[in-house]
């Protein structure tokens, strides 16, 4: 079966802000088929469905950091108000208010998204901490190794031998 929204599309409009995955009401707009202004109004009828940790409001200096890091074309995208920010509960909230088939199937791949993200973060840590013990382990591998360097240097190196008298018949 062909995705509604290629996987790739999604995973591109998951953005972190104030330390949190989120994805701005215009890309959910787009990504539903529905106006940035009807989604707007169907979250402002329904606020009590949303609390801070679910959705929030960018700042203006956010959304100019949006629009100079490229992620927002520029600040007419907006259409005139600033944008809301969708963590994946506030996502998974809005699929109460939209009842669309394209919405059900549309929040099914947003979901994934969000799971395949949180996976990669997880694995991306556990790799990190085992690069760290690995990290750890070398370290003190190292200073075994430069100490039988040493050794093997010291060995190496031409001391002068103290001059012996001759020993045999001497001419």
């Amino acid at each position: 079966m062909k995705a509604l929204v290629p996987k790739e599309v999604i995973e591109n409009k998951i953005i972190l802000i104030r330390g949190r995955k989120v994805i701005m009401s215009v890309h959910l707009a787009k990504l539903y088929e529905v106006e940035t202004r009807a989604l707007n109004q169907a979250v402002k009828r329904n606020a009590d469905r949303f609390p801070q940790d679910f959705m929030f409001r960018l700042t203006n200096r956010e959304a100019r950091y949006l629009v100079s890091q490229s992620v927002i074309p520029h600040g007419k995208y907006f259409g005139g108000s600033l944008p809301y920010a969708f963590a994946e509960q506030g996502v998974a909230m809005l699929s109460s208010l939209l009842n669309s088939k394209r919405a059900v199937q549309v929040n099914i791949a947003i979901m994934r998204a969000f799971v395949k993200l949180r996976r990669m973060l997880s694995s991306h840590r556990k790799l990190a901490s085992q690069l760290g013990l690995l990290e750890n382990k070398v370290d003190k591998h190292d200073a075994q190794i430069r100490g039988i360097f040493d050794a093997i240097r010291r060995l190496m190196t031409v001391h002068d031998e103290p001059k012996r008298k001759k020993v045999g018949f001497l001419k």
